[in-house]
């Protein structure tokens, strides 16, 4: 069971912004549930996301794979997807893989709601 905290933004333009902050390891044992609540946010409430990594210090091939499931989401419907607050555990995960130049990367929470990209590796 992973913990996933939610909470609801509106941007100054007037879009709602949903922000997921997972907590602990985004592995094979949790992967599946936050890509459903992934699916949800995206499907139900907003086509705009951010993740907020600041609390997960270990992520696999199945957590990668549930965030990119949740990009393509995003892309479908013209939305946004974007990473945030990348946990300094998880970050060699995302440049080993290059992963890092597929995703949306922000230092913090509030640059990934104003949408100033900025590199993982700043």
């Amino acid at each position: 069971m992973i913990q996933i905290e939610q909470t609801t933004y509106t941007t100054q333009d007037g879009n709602t912004v949903i922000v997921l902050t997972p907590a602990g390891r985004l592995d094979i044992t949790t992967a599946w549930q936050f890509r459903l609540k992934l699916q949800e946010c995206i499907s139900k409430l907003s086509h705009h996301v951010v993740v907020n990594l600041g609390q997960v210090n270990f992520i696999d091939s199945s957590g990668l794979t549930s965030l990119v499931a949740g990009m393509r989401d995003a892309d479908k419907v013209k939305g946004s997807f974007r990473i945030c607050n990348v946990h300094p555990e998880a970050k060699l995960v995302f440049e080993v893989t290059m992963m890092d130049t597929v995703f949306e990367i922000f230092e913090t929470e509030e640059e990934a709601l104003e949408g100033v990209p900025r590199s993982i590796a700043s």
